[in-house]
């Protein structure tokens, strides 16, 4: 008992610590910290982070964690269901064991590793060949006159400005590549979870294969593969040298994925050791606070829903 609630006690220390350590800048900004901002008075730009003149905002480090991780799930997410699906319901038995343990490997990979492996194969496959791709398709003269109206073409689009291979599209390709192995792990544990007795009514009533993992399969385990899809989100939000390494680390906000920014993890590395008053010191606690909390929400509630499919399974024998 003594050990168990020992856990609780770390948390309970930790989230009391960042609590303490935040309130100076707390009373100072207080909410208006996460989406407020000043304008500069010979530019008239928006100025978020400024630690000389004591003035610290956080929204581009918000807006960098969401876009980043949002990137991230769209290239994670049919991948990893599409491995689970693969090493579940098609995949030869002699192949099953060593693929499922190289996907699981990848987890294990180091967070620097990832980093380095980005800077000296990502960042140039996307600066020469990925990045100039996507610039010629949403810079087209016929996308931009059918879908000008968004304002998600063109010079300033999603992939309008410099292309430099840092920016949030490498963040959000690495963190693809990180959270992939932990959404297809889990995901694969809950169709596991799926009686075989649903597998072979749905082929029973004259299924194709492609259906039965449809219906019986897919559509059983779509809670738990919400909650590995959450779990994996966790991940990549509090993923932090990867993405310090990619990101480009400028506290701006831009529309297009090419630009450079600034997450939440990021910022925190980066700039802990040097700050150099309190109220920077602070400021920076207060954004680990932020990321403390909803690490902590986003983990629960995948659990949760991760629990409400596999709580009936018994334990199998391998």
């Amino acid at each position: 008992m003594t050990c168990a609630l020992s856990i609780f006690a770390i948390v309970a220390l930790i989230a009391a610590e960042l609590v303490m350590q935040s309130q100076l800048s707390w009373h100072k900004f207080g909410l208006p910290f996460f989406y407020k901002f000043n304008i500069d008075p010979d530019t008239h730009l928006p100025v978020f982070w400024d630690p000389v003149n004591g003035s610290f905002y956080a929204l581009p480090f918000l807006y960098g964690t969401l876009v980043t991780s949002f990137v991230a799930l769209l290239i994670a997410v049919p991948l990893a269901i599409g491995v689970a699906v693969f090493l579940t319901e098609m995949c030869p038995r002699f192949l099953r064991g060593p693929l499922s343990f190289l996907t699981e490997l990848l987890a294990a990979i180091p967070s620097v590793v990832y980093g380095l492996w980005a800077i000296f194969v990502l960042i140039p496959l996307l600066r020469e060949h990925v990045s100039p791709f996507f610039i010629g398709i949403f810079s087209a003269p016929v996308t931009v006159k059918l879908f000008g109206w968004t304002g998600l073409v063109g010079d300033d689009g999603l992939f309008g400005g410099v292309n430099l291979g840092l920016g949030l599209l490498a963040a959000g390709v690495i963190l693809a590549v990180m959270i992939l192995p932990i959404i297809a792990s889990l995901t694969r544990e809950v169709m596991t979870a799926v009686p075989h007795s649903q597998r072979e009514a749905a082929l029973a009533l004259g299924a194709t294969r492609w259906e039965m993992i449809r219906v019986a399969v897919l559509r059983n385990a779509r809670i738990g593969i919400v909650g590995s899809i959450i779990l994996g989100l966790g991940r990549a939000l509090g993923e932090t040298m990867a993405v310090a390494m990619v990101i480009g680390n400028t506290a701006e906000i831009h529309r297009s994925l090419l630009s450079t920014g600034h997450s939440m993890a990021s910022v925190i590395a980066n700039e802990f050791s040097e700050a150099t008053s309190d109220m920077h010191r602070s400021a920076l606690i207060e954004i680990g606070l932020a990321l403390f909390l909803v690490t902590i929400l986003v983990n629960g509630l995948a659990r949760l829903l991760v629990w409400a499919v596999t709580r009936s399974t018994p334990a199998r024998v391998n």
